[in-house]
């Protein structure tokens, strides 16, 4: 039976019809959030997709690490965790695959970052809530370099909370400190919570020049502050050492908001360090445990023997012999023994053999050992690994021994 021709073009009309409508759908229909990371669009900023609820989101892409800073950075170090990628090509970071927002709708759904970081003192003070709803693949980092005892944490809601810690302390799963160790063929050793150090006695002897260099020192000690209120009481414990040096007619040299001592204009602070002084004061603003900054930089990379106040095991930062610790001496102890090694050079020289083995530098300072590279890079290889470190108690992993209040001998 055929079909009469006006039925044939109705017919024919109706599906041409169906088909224009059909292929207009498809232009304007926008994809599934869970179907966009198949399409071909690799520069985030130039492409626009949109969820199920038609709001536009950032896809995806494919070996990119995504990092959500849950607050808008406040104060530093973390402004200096700029947004997006940039930041990983100009510090010439080796691996530079992440990228970085404080943005929380850059991304269509909180659980697709690979990690969410939260500072130290926002979580201390709760000033935010937490997010309502998370993946199991996900980190959540905690993230301070600043003491355990300025940014407590209590509250409960912390518990089982993170799974991640970016930290000073030494057991962090990624460190955050501020000083490294090498040895003399320039691989990173320390600081770690186990050192294995040789025994001062069995250290090279120091050379010639290195013995010229410290035969013009004069002055027992210096010290360079700024905060005469910290929290470990440190001004005062310098005031009983300025005291008790005054017995032997030698003195400490404050200089800084502290003192009342002044750089000469033809010298730098470090040079007159390196030439003038015997000491340095490397004392901390709080006592906690591994807490320990570039202050105690400031001695050994300046031929200075540092006379350290803080909450560490310094044995984990340096050999032990090669410096004083003034929360362990009494008063009348570091001075006698500040006192003896001025008096006796070959003794003071001897305090100097690590040099021949060892090297000091600021922990950020080059690619390999910028703070966010070493994120970047550790992030990337924990994901390989799937590493998660659940922190049941992380208020007493963070808080740990309240040393603050611990009292010196002093």
């Amino acid at each position: 039976m055929r079909i009469p021709k006006k039925i044939q073009k109705l017919m024919l009309c109706n599906a041409c019809v169906i088909l224009v409508v059909w292929f207009v759908s498809i232009l304007e229909s926008p994809p599934n959030f869970n179907e966009y990371e198949e399409t071909n669009c690799r520069f985030v900023d130039k492409c626009t997709i949109r969820d199920e609820n038609g709001k536009s989101v950032t896809p995806t892409e494919p070996n990119k690490i995504y990092i959500l800073q849950w607050t808008k950075p406040d104060k530093e170090p973390y402004t200096f965790m700029k947004e997006g990628q940039d930041m990983f090509y100009e510090k010439r970071c080796p691996i530079n695959n992440c990228y970085v927002t404080w943005n929380k709708t850059y991304l269509a759904d909180l659980t697709r970052y690979d990690a969410i970081l939260f500072y130290s003192h926002i979580v201390s003070k709760s000033l935010t809530p937490t997010p309502s709803k998370r993946s199991p693949e996900q980190y959540y980092v905690f993230v301070s370099s600043e003491p355990a005892s300025h940014n407590p944490v209590y509250q409960k809601k912390y518990k089982h909370f993170f799974n991640l810690t970016w930290t000073y302390k030494l057991n962090s799963d990624v460190f955050y400190g501020y000083i490294q160790v090498e040895n003399k063929n320039g691989d990173i050793i320390g600081p770690k919570e186990v050192m294995h150090w040789p025994k001062l006695e069995e250290m090279d002897p120091i050379d010639d020049e290195l013995r010229d260099k410290l035969h013009s020192k004069k002055i027992a000690a210096a010290w360079f502050v700024s905060n005469c209120h910290a929290r470990s009481g440190r001004f005062n414990v310098a005031m009983k050492i300025q005291k008790e040096l005054a017995k032997y007619n030698m003195t400490v040299d404050i200089y800084g908001h502290c003192g009342t001592k002044t750089f000469p204009e033809n010298i730098t602070s470090w040079e007159l360090l390196e030439r003038d002084y015997y000491f340095y004061f490397s004392f901390e603003n709080s006592i906690n445990e591994d807490y320990v900054t570039e202050k105690l930089l400031n001695a050994l990379q300046h031929y200075t023997v540092p006379i350290v106040l803080g909450g560490a095991n310094y044995t984990r930062f340096m050999p032990d012999g090669i410096y004083l610790n003034a929360r362990i001496l009494t008063t009348e102890e570091l001075v006698k023994q500040m006192v003896d090694l001025i008096n006796d050079k070959e003794k003071y020289y001897n305090l100097f053999r690590w040099h021949n083995h060892y090297s000091y530098y600021y922990a950020g300072g080059a690619p390999e050992t910028d703070y966010y590279c070493n994120f970047c890079k550790n992030i990337n290889d924990l994901k390989l690994i799937n590493y998660k470190r659940v922190y049941r108690h992380f208020d007493k992993w963070w808080n740990g021994l309240n040393t603050e209040f611990l009292k010196t001998n002093l």
